[in-house]
């Protein structure tokens, strides 16, 4: 090795000792944030109150619940829902509020308004009755609901979606 690699590769180990110094003293200053998650328990929580909601009104169906990203927690299909289709619809619209944070139905009004591109997007339901799910002022996961009209999926999503409030 000649001086000159020698003052390089000191160089280099230089740089990143004190790389790694920037990097550690962040860590010790700076803590990961801390973040609020749906547990099961608060998914069945949510989903007995929207399945109450439901029965209430005559209206059974299919009850999603997902996590912050779009993902399943919790899927109930109740006795007698009308319609096939809602097995599907559900964890679309719940997913749907979870990924663009906000409920399903602001959505569906922006198609209804002429932003018809959006029914582009793969694999999003933007249809009434998917609200997202807050814990402290946070989006911790999603309800969607299929069961026989917009009015109805959108009372029994609040419902669900009330279960969680303090």
């Amino acid at each position: 090795m000649t001086a000159a690699d020698s003052l390089a590769f000191g160089s280099v180990a230089l740089l990143a000792t004190l790389a790694f110094g920037l990097v550690e003293a962040d860590a010790v200053e700076g803590q990961l944030p801390q973040k609020k998650v749906l547990t099961l328990e608060a998914a069945r929580r949510v989903v007995a109150a929207a399945e109450a909601e439901a029965q209430r009104n005559n209206a059974p169906g299919v009850i999603a619940v997902v996590d912050d990203a779009g993902w399943l927690i919790l899927l109930v299909r109740m006795d007698k829902a009308p319609m096939l289709a809602s097995i599907e619809l559900a964890p679309g619209k719940a997913r749907s509020a979870a990924i663009y944070r906000k409920p399903t139905q602001v959505l569906e009004e922006a198609i209804n308004k002429g932003r018809t591109a959006a029914v582009t997007a793969p694999g999003f339901v933007q249809m009434q009755g998917g609200l997202p799910l807050m814990a402290d002022g946070a989006i911790v996961g999603a309800i969607g609901v299929s069961a026989d009209t917009p009015v109805h999926d959108q009372q029994i999503a609040e419902a669900g979606a009330r279960a969680l409030a303090p």
